[in-house]
């Protein structure tokens, strides 16, 4: 196999062995694992390696050797932009929802892509397996290497528009995504209270890395068909760009954790479900609150300072206009829990462990956090934990304590997410609150 050593050829190469190893470790990790998501990463990483290949091979010789390689080099279906889009996007939704299985009718995303490997392989079929092979004629085009279909493709248009079709197609699934990703970090702010490993901050930078490559890809082409034509040493910056992708798709791929703890169940597109309050019989097992004792800490308004030594009313906890009695009731209830129980206590508490110990549905309790106390779920367990925090860092018997002892201690699972709960809820880091009141 002839491989000419250059460099341009050597500068895609260990890019394209990084795209090959990454998508083989990519794929046993998601069959051993059970994880979907890993799979579907490995395929958007051999689509860019394919289009990487196709510049790397050139470059190494493959167009140039007039045989049996170079007319692999015209039939192979190096750049299928049309499957780009569509793997990105449920590799998302894969990776949101551990529950999520490609089903008979998911297959239309990739029809387009389908479509045109369809037509690849009925070039290869009708110039290599009939004229070449059966019918015994020589092929016509590129010193006896490129059959009569293959030429007529590359000089008509068509190509011209699978490849605009193929740059449409991942810019419409990548605006998709990053829409349902605003969506999704609704949903984990909504329904847990430690969001570090599931935030996956990280998935919106894979989604802007490939647009950005389109847009390179983009530039070139309108340099080439609008100001000059580019040789092939100038278009090689367009690939190599692609290898710079592969890299990062691939860091991103083997530092991402699959394998939750918390399983997700994100869809995006929110089910429809009737927010009531439990019924009477199971609402009676739960003996109503009385605010005739202790007072209930509640969690004051983000960016103040909390509430020490007066309690605030009610009232001023519900956000609602007009109070539903029905959710202020249900609101002294979860306010009471929470004093009594302390849930928040738990690292890894989600909206359905807290409803399942008040005996209640998700919808209902959702509701009651974000209208009755006027936050959604993260912060408003997470106001619990940094008052919890406060407590201790101005109590002497913590005095020799560490932040990460008193972290723990607090509900927080890591002194990270300890150091950016407190900063958003507090403007300041536990360190500079614990300078402060020294």
């Amino acid at each position: 196999m002839p491989f000419l050593f250059n460099v341009y050829s050597v500068l895609l190469l260990p890019c394209f062995v990084q795209g090959v190893v990454v998508s083989g470790v990519l794929l046993t990790r998601g069959r051993q694992h059970g994880t979907p998501a890993d799979g579907w990463l490995a395929l958007l990483l051999l689509l860019n390696v394919a289009r990487l290949t196709q510049w790397m091979l050139g470059f190494a010789g493959w167009y140039d050797s007039h045989d049996a390689f170079s007319t692999f080099m015209f039939y192979f279906p190096f750049s299928n932009w049309l499957a780009v889009g569509p793997a990105l996007y449920f590799y998302f939704r894969s990776l949101t929802n551990q529950e999520f299985r490609f089903r008979r009718r998911d297959w239309w995303h990739f029809a387009p892509a389908l479509l045109y490997l369809g037509w690849r392989l009925l070039m290869w079929l009708y110039d290599i397996g009939w004229e070449y092979t059966v019918l015994g004629q020589p092929l016509r085009g590129h010193f006896g290497t490129k059959g009569t279909l293959a030429v007529w493709f590359a000089s008509a248009p068509y190509s011209f528009w699978v490849e605009v079709l193929g740059y449409a197609s991942i810019v419409i699934y990548a605006t998709l995504t990053l829409r349902d990703y605003r969506i999704y970090r609704q949903y984990v702010n909504d329904n847990f209270s430690d969001t570090e490993r599931i935030r996956f901050g990280w998935l919106r930078s894979v989604v802007v890395a490939v647009l950005l490559g389109v847009s390179v890809t983009l530039v070139f082409e309108a340099v080439n068909a609008t100001l000059f034509p580019l040789n092939y040493a100038q278009a090689w910056y367009d690939y190599l760009f692609t290898g710079i992708l592969l890299y990062f798709l691939s860091l991103a791929g083997l530092l991402a954790n699959h394998r939750l703890t918390t399983p997700l169940h994100f869809l995006p597109v929110a089910q429809t479900e009737e927010v009531t309050p439990p019924a009477a019989a199971a609402d009676a097992l739960i003996a109503e609150p009385s605010f005739s004792g202790s007072p209930v800490l509640a969690p004051p308004k983000l960016g103040t300072a909390p509430a020490v030594t007066a309690e605030p009313t009610l009232a001023e906890l519900v956000a609602t206009p007009e109070t539903d009695p029905e959710l202020v009731r249900w609101t002294e209830r979860l306010l009471a829990h929470m004093h009594a129980a302390q849930p928040y206590l738990a690292p890894e508490l989600t909206l359905g462990e807290l409803a399942a110990q008040l005996r209640t549905n998700t919808s209902w309790l959702s509701r009651v956090v974000n209208a009755g106390c006027g936050q959604n779920f993260n912060d408003f367990i997470n106001e619990y934990r940094v008052q919890a925090a406060e407590q201790r860092l101005r109590d002497p018997q913590f005095q020799h304590y560490t932040l990460l002892a008193v972290a723990l201690e607090s509900g927080f699972n890591s002194k990270s997410t300890f150091n950016r709960v407190f900063r958003k809820l507090r403007g300041q880091t536990p360190s500079e609150a614990a300078r402060l009141k020294s």
